[in-house]
């Protein structure tokens, strides 16, 4: 029983650590002609792998469909780091607020 327990605990764990911020835009008829616009560049119909603001996108005509590729860190030393988007990696840097050079440890992160 002990190891079901800790079967379901890792499992749940893992689910939340993997989730990612989704949205979905249902389109208009005639809307999306030449592909989707996403934060005012145009993209071509059919799998974007990275936007510039970090996303995987889907494109069609009837929709777009988008995932983040970065997780919001939400467990770490806020008194003594602070949190910096990396658009590189495409991910939040966890630094120390006095030598942001340092990395700071991440207990948990959410998508």
């Amino acid at each position: 029983m002990k190891s079901f327990l800790a079967f379901l605990v890792a499992m749940g764990i893992t689910v939340t650590l993997g989730d990612a911020y989704c949205w979905t835009k249902t389109h208009k008829p005639g809307e999306a002609k030449d592909g989707c616009m996403i934060s005012g560049k145009l993209y071509p119909f059919g799998q974007i792998e990275r936007t510039e603001d970090c996303f995987a996108c889907s494109c069609s005509e009837d929709r777009l469909a988008c995932c983040s590729l970065f997780h919001t860190p939400v467990a770490y030393d806020k008194k003594q780091c602070k949190v910096v988007f990396n658009k590189k990696h495409c991910d939040y840097d966890v630094v120390q607020k006095d030598n942001p050079s340092q990395l700071c440890f991440v207990y948990s992160r959410v998508g």
